[in-house]
């Protein structure tokens, strides 16, 4: 019941947030027709008979395997309630940045607390700031990089009489988002974290580059296919926490 209701919360706050960037009452996104509590907790449609996302119902199944999963294995040192409440965190950063690209800043703010609160009790104070300040170093880097390169595509879609966009290859959330996953995992975590989330999130945009080649909905004119980076830092970070194995399998020590 617990992971329901966190699947619940996810939900929620993956459909206001992006929206109204506060607590509200949930409306239709499709129609903007308001929900009643009731229809809205129990997945129903609209007044309008607007369905809800596929997403609503896929939170609601893998919440709760997770809340059952982490209360059979609960993660090192955390415990069941804690990674319940940091599994909900990953939740609405994971949605939130695959359906609309977007780490907020509540949701940044909160995740601060919440991973400095993980760092120290899994790792100490020391590794938790070391850890945090690694993931915001390395992550500027990336992100004047992603400036510069967001720069020369400007200019080549210019000079291809093509108008520019405001599309950039990190945003100012990721670097927040990977200073909160470094705080969580502490140093030197957070280097590999990184890494996997990069390469996790290479591999993917592989596939489906050459999806959209085969099926021949690429578009030659195309300099970049934008995809959001977060979920895979969040999946990477989640591996980490949650199967601690899996990682040992990896990286042996």
């Amino acid at each position: 019941m617990l992971g329901w209701f966190a699947g619940q919360l996810v939900n929620y706050l993956s459909d206001v947030l992006p929206v109204t960037r506060k607590l509200s009452q949930p409306v239709c996104l499709q129609c903007g027709a308001p929900f009643s509590w009731m229809d809205y907790f129990l997945l129903r449609a609209c007044q309008n008979e607007h369905a809800r996302k596929t997403r609503a119902r896929i939170v609601q199944i893998i919440l709760p395997a997770i809340s059952i999963f982490t209360w059979l294995q609960p993660p090192a040192k955390i415990g069941y309630p804690l990674g319940l409440i940091l599994a909900a965190y990953f939740g609405v950063i994971f949605t939130i940045d695959m359906e609309h690209r977007l780490i907020l800043h509540p949701t940044s703010l909160f995740g601060s607390f919440l991973a400095l609160t993980v760092g120290l009790v899994t790792h100490g104070l020391k590794p938790t700031l070391t850890g945090g300040l690694s993931g915001l170093l390395i992550m500027l880097v990336f992100y004047y990089m992603g400036v510069l390169f967001s720069r020369i595509r400007t200019k080549r879609m210019l000079a291809m009489g093509k108008e520019a966009d405001d599309e950039e290859a990190l945003g100012a959330g990721d670097v927040i988002l990977v200073t909160i996953i470094g705080l969580m995992l502490g140093w030197p975590l957070i280097w590999f974290s990184l890494l996997f989330g990069i390469l996790f999130g290479g591999f993917v945009s592989f596939f489906l580059v050459a999806w959209l080649l085969i099926t021949k909905k690429y578009d030659k004119n195309s300099l970049m296919i934008f995809i959001p980076y977060g979920p895979y830092f969040i999946t990477s970070a989640f591996l980490i926490i949650y199967f601690p194995g899996f990682i040992e399998k990896i990286v042996p020590g």
